[in-house]
């Protein structure tokens, strides 16, 4: 059917303008997007595994900038003061986050306070953009025990550079298996190694080699607990870790052994780095 000629001229002009409005809508949106200021998740990561075990208000080098847009942000929903948006990623800032975690209908591991890929970029959402994503990755297995990907490759790597397996004794996500670790493994990013038949010195180069991949690691020992000679690792910066071992992160940037009675690191000095910084390096 011919359409008479005021239809045909309305939709020709439908039709070719059409296309143009949703080409500058999408140029407008990315300008939007492009004009937000950045997140390091990285950075702000580390802050609030570091910050809540200070005996002070230092903050994280390389970390004010993004810690202040998430406690900006955590401020407009009104789950934390105005006085607390300060750059330092404390324990009432890691709080806040929590709640806003659990706002988001999220829990347990996923509402442990540390900023995860989901939460952040909901937060995100019209404030800022997040770079320098940190994503766990999946449950997976190894060595007959759930640890998550980003463990498993950290793992890998360890073993590539130490020229030797390294078995386990213990993996993650595993709530109340061993009370002798105090709740580290009930979350990702935690695995105890066993050290049977190796020597002082390989089991002092197996912590170097799983600290150089991001590892706070340490050679524990019977006369520190009722547990047998082995090694306990922390995957720095894995963000489904427990609270438990988030602490223990922080106190390992700090100098500490990780134990309750936070005594000097017994273990070998090597530069701390997360396993995106080694992969970088």
């Amino acid at each position: 059917m011919k359409l008479p000629s005021r239809a045909a001229a309305l939709m020709a002009a439908v039709l070719f303008a059409s296309p143009t409005g949703v080409s500058e809508a999408s140029a407008a949106q990315r300008a939007d997007a492009e004009a937000l200021p950045s997140l390091n998740m990285e950075a702000a990561v580390k802050a609030a595994q570091i910050d809540p075990r200070r005996p002070d208000s230092t903050l994280t080098p390389g970390a004010k900038a993004s810690v202040l847009l998430v406690e900006q942000a955590l401020r407009d929903l009104r789950l934390l003061d105005a006085k607390w948006v300060d750059g330092y990623f404390g324990t009432t800032t890691v709080t806040a986050y929590a709640n806003y975690q659990k706002s988001l209908g999220l829990s347990g591991l996923d509402a442990n306070g540390l900023p995860g890929k989901t939460s952040l970029t909901k937060l995100g959402t019209g404030r800022f953009k997040v770079t320098d994503v940190i994503d766990p990755g999946a449950r997976v297995s190894t060595g007959g025990f759930v640890v998550n990907a980003r463990t498993r490759s950290m793992l890998a790597e360890a073993k590539r550079l130490l020229g030797r397996d390294l078995k386990l004794d213990q993996g993650s996500y595993n709530p109340g298996g061993d009370p002798t670790s105090a709740g580290t493994h009930d979350g990702g990013g935690v695995v105890d190694i066993s050290v049977k038949g190796m020597s002082s010195a390989t089991r002092t180069a197996a912590v170097r080699t799983l600290r150089q991949v991001g590892f706070a690691a340490w050679l524990r020992n019977p006369q520190q607990d009722d547990w047998p000679w082995h090694i306990h690792a922390v995957a720095i910066s894995d963000t489904s870790l427990s609270g438990q071992a988030q602490h223990q992160i922080g106190d390992y940037y700090l100098g500490l052994n990780g134990l309750a009675g936070r005594g000097p690191d017994d273990g070998p000095k090597v530069s701390i780095r997360t396993w995106e910084e080694y992969r970088r390096r």
